[in-house]
């Protein structure tokens, strides 16, 4: 198994072959089941606190 197996990825990219072992890269395609499966479900952001301001001391003349 290796260079030259039509059913190994190293054999896919030695051959320049695509098939199940080195599958293309999904096409979005709306009302596809790879669509939907292609994009896992986002993350809510989570926001950050905004750092406090420091406030100048007042001088006293």
């Amino acid at each position: 198994m290796g260079r030259g197996d039509r059913k190994t990825k190293k054999g896919k990219i030695a051959i320049r072959s695509y098939g199940n072992a080195r599958p293309h890269a999904a096409k979005s395609v709306a009302g596809t089941k790879t669509a939907v499966a292609a994009k896992p479900a986002a993350k809510p952001a989570v926001k950050k606190a905004a750092p406090a301001k420091k406030v100048a001391a007042k001088k006293t003349a």
